[in-house]
This record gives C-alpha cells, sequence and structure tokens, in this order.
C-alpha cells in the first residue's frame, strides 16, 4: 500500500479587498459625520465691501437680514415684532449687536430692525462687511 505524501503548508495571505472595503466604509463615514456637523440652514447674505477691523474674541449677537425680508438673531429665525423680546434674553453686558445684512436687502427693513432691537436694549451697533481682496 501506498502512502500519499502530506501537502505543504502554504503560507497565510493578507487580502487586499477586503481592507480596501473597510477604508472605503471608513472614509464615507467621517465624511457624513463632517457634513451632518455642517449648519446648512443658514440664511446666505451677500455682504457690502468694505474695510473693518476684526472683532474681539466675545462675540456679540448677530442680526442677519437677508435680501427676501427674512430675519435671524444668531441664527434662530424671527420676526420684526420679536426682535425686542429676543435681544433683551439674549443681549449681553455691552450690548453690542451685529447688522449682516444683505446688500440687497430694504434699507427700511434694516433700520426697523435696529429700531426694534434698540427697543430691546441693544446699545451699539456694528455693520458686517466683507473684506476686500
Amino acid at each position: 500500500m501506498k502512502l500519499r505524501r502530506s501537502r505543504t503548508a502554504k503560507r497565510g495571505r493578507i487580502e487586499i479587498i477586503p481592507m480596501i472595503d473597510v477604508m472605503f466604509f471608513l472614509l464615507v463615514t467621517f465624511m457624513l459625520t463632517s457634513l451632518s456637523m455642517q449648519r446648512l440652514d443658514a440664511i446666505r447674505l451677500t455682504l457690502p465691501q468694505g474695510h473693518a477691523e476684526a472683532l474681539a474674541s466675545d462675540q456679540p449677537l448677530t442680526l442677519a437680514i437677508a435680501r427676501d425680508g427674512h430675519i435671524e438673531i444668531n441664527r434662530q429665525r424671527v420676526t420684526l415684532d420679536q426682535i425686542a423680546a429676543t435681544i433683551r434674553r439674549l443681549v449681553g453686558p455691552q450690548g453690542n449687536v451685529v447688522i449682516a445684512a444683505d446688500e440687497a436687502a430694504a434699507n427700511g427693513i434694516v433700520v426697523q430692525a435696529m429700531l426694534r432691537a434698540r427697543e430691546g436694549g441693544a446699545e451699539h451697533f456694528l455693520v458686517a462687511v466683507q473684506r476686500d481682496q
């Protein structure tokens, strides 16, 4: 009777295809996570051009007015009648409010928003501009 020779042991291989799949999955996960951290529902504004110094580290309230008349205070949508109450609740000790109005926004609504903010306790207004390149 003839006995078979035992097979020679094969060396293990590292499969590259599953590793590529895992890396692709991680890449997609990190991309989607970073996109979910972005605030995509903010108002898009086209600020007027100008020269301005950078603000100090303590950020004042931001009163944003879009060209279609939508108003936001610190990314919270408000109406013209709610501005005074919201400013009264959120204004800091210095009473600084940054006005970020779109350059195509009607001047009347910007002035009305500033007057309502003044009723709410805002003392100083800063106008946001886009720096010249």
